[in-house]
């Protein structure tokens, strides 16, 4: 619980630092476009201005006539263009009705921005006949026209930084999520294979103490050796399962160059092989198909030996004596199926999603290490084939294994 807590921090925290990069970036792009957009608009009005000037100087456009036909409006579009005259001395005379008043300043010949009566206009000066034509404009469109950018781009950022901040929080959740799976895979299997392996090294240790405390007769020693040599085969059983396992999972290209197998051919040459082991444990094992074949599946031989053996060896332990366990290979269009029924106590609906987990264990009456199964999901996935686990007709367990079917492709069985 603690580990999950940390990780949806940390995603959180990916998540916000993943927002202020996208924010600044974006705040950065937003200062661009402004910087762009304005000075386009103070160009063109710069423009402007100076072919004003140069009509005027030139006499095509009188100020008055610009004065009468232009009127000022601050709600219009249409921004009137003022003129003044300045001489020499620096006096300032006003070319045009309703025009500021312009203060005594030296000009430049430059464009530039100055606030007359609490309102910013942008003036451009032309020398001609021994005085000073200055003419101006209001950059109060300029103006609206920056204010105008600001409220969809605040908005905008304001949404792009929930947006962001969501989608990163989602993304980095799913995205560690299988992570967090594998993890706490790990930790279990760790526990549990901690568990499996200490059981066998404590009951070797107590006997080999209790053995040593005391002389005691040679009958007596042969029997400690004998629980002791039990202990070390189960001990090698579950290390070469977990080899086994390990193997699997780290072949990441295995299922790109698999081969392939008859399933009929090698059930049946695992059925020949489990038939002395089902007759000592009392139990009936029957072989038996539907369909013609050939039932050829993409799948490693000897990774589809391992996987009917697990089953065949469980179902005989749960069959018990006088039991029944049958091995059906069939087949359904373009789909061939393994299927293994006992006679023995079933499984549980509620159980059947954890069979499959690493030391899982229906019934602690039955010895083994709890990996069969596991190792048999593990070639069944990698082959991509499907489970269904169900009911026999016997009432015990059903475990059934579906692939497609590798039509006109016949496969030999492999010499074991």
């Amino acid at each position: 619980m603690i580990k999950h807590v940390e990780l949806r921090r940390h995603t959180a925290r990916v998540a916000i630092v993943a927002t202020v990069v996208v924010l600044a970036c974006y705040v950065i792009a937003a200062l661009f476009l402004n910087l762009f957009v304005l000075h386009r608009l103070t160009s063109n009005l710069d423009a402007h201005l100076t072919d004003q000037l140069s009509d005027v100087s030139r006499g095509a456009l009188t100020p008055s006539a610009i004065a009468i036909t232009v009127p000022y409006d601050n709600d219009s579009d249409d921004v009137p263009t003022y003129f003044w005259n300045i001489s020499q001395s620096g006096g300032v005379v006003a070319l045009t009705r309703g025009a500021p008043a312009l203060p005594p300043q030296s000009w430049q010949h430059t464009p530039e921005t100055i606030v007359l009566d609490h309102i910013s206009y942008r003036l451009d000066s032309f020398a001609a006949h021994e005085k000073l034509l200055v003419a101006g404009e209001s950059i109060s469109s300029i103006t609206a026209v920056r204010e105008a950018l600001y409220f969809p781009q605040l908005v905008f950022g304001c949404l792009l930084a929930v947006v962001t901040f969501v989608g990163s929080l989602f993304i980095g959740l799913r995205s560690s999520a299988p992570s967090e799976l594998i993890r706490r895979r790990q930790a279990e299997f760790t526990a549990d294979a901690s568990h499996e392996l200490r059981t066998p090294l404590s009951v070797i240790e107590a006997e080999v103490e209790l053995a040593l405390r005391h002389t005691r007769d040679p009958a007596t020693y042969e029997g400690v050796l004998k629980r002791v040599a039990q202990e070390n085969l189960r001990l090698r059983s579950i290390v070469e399962d977990l080899l086994w396992l390990a193997r699997a999972d780290n072949d990441a290209t295995e299922s790109s160059r698999i081969a392939t197998a008859d399933v009929f051919d090698e059930a049946a040459a695992s059925v020949e092989r489990f038939r002395a082991v089902a007759e000592a444990r009392g139990v009936e094992l029957l072989m038996k198909r539907d369909g013609n074949g050939p039932f050829a599946v993409h799948i490693a031989p000897d990774a589809l030996d391992r996987l009917i053996g697990v089953l065949i060896d469980n179902a005989t332990k749960f069959a018990g004596p006088q039991g029944h366990v049958e091995v059906r290979v069939l087949t359904d269009g373009n789909r061939v199926s393994l299927r293994v029924d006992d006679s023995g106590p079933g499984i549980e609906e509620a159980h059947r999603e954890s069979v499959f987990d690493r030391f899982h264990r229906a019934s602690e009456s039955v010895s083994g290490t709890g990996l069969g199964l596991a190792i048999a999901d593990s070639v069944v996935r990698r082959s991509h084939g499907s489970w269904t686990i169900g009911t026999s007709v016997w009432g015990g367990a059903r475990m059934e294994v579906t692939w497609r079917r590798l039509s006109g492709r016949v496969v030999p069985r492999r010499n074991s």
